[in-house]
């Protein structure tokens, strides 16, 4: 697999290609560390925090939740 193209969808790669093979492609920004630290706490706390909802809900509260969503979903 070429490098950086782990998460990008087929449209992306394909630009990556075309730039790589012509020699337009550019260096990839430099991510600033406190940035990236922040990203990773707040996906961290986001986790963590859905799982912790999920255990407070009584089973009521989930199913009313659950027919939102596939009232929401399906119409």
């Amino acid at each position: 697999m070429l490098e950086g193209m782990k998460r990008k969808d087929i449209n992306q790669a394909a630009f990556s290609i075309v730039q790589q093979a012509t020699g337009e492609a550019t260096e990839r920004p430099v991510v600033d560390p406190k940035k990236k630290a922040a990203q990773d706490s707040g996906r961290l706390g986001g986790l963590i925090g859905g799982v912790v909802r999920a255990t407070k809900l009584t089973s009521e509260q989930r199913a009313e939740i659950a027919k939102k969503a596939a009232a929401a979903r399906w119409g």
